[in-house]
């Protein structure tokens, strides 16, 4: 079992996608593709990479980064 969007947003997660062949980067918008493709849709790297193209060029060649929210928490 993998993550999926609703799992990413609840997990406070980001993604980022590069482009390798215009080298641009984007954080992905992960509520509004829960949105279009519904909150059990499948968030790991090989699901959401064959379905990406860059805005700018149009390259097919994505590299996607998952970062988890390493903002300070309430310490009290």
């Amino acid at each position: 079992m993998g993550w999926t969007l609703q799992k990413l947003i609840d997990g406070r997660m980001s993604i980022t996608a590069g482009c390798l062949d215009c080298h641009r980067h984007r954080n992905l918008d992960l509520a509004a593709l829960r949105d279009r493709l519904g909150a059990d849709a499948p968030a790991m790297e090989w699901d959401m990479r064959p379905r990406m193209k860059c805005a700018e060029c149009g390259g097919r060649r994505i590299t996607l980064t998952y970062t988890p929210d390493t903002s300070p928490k309430n310490l009290r």
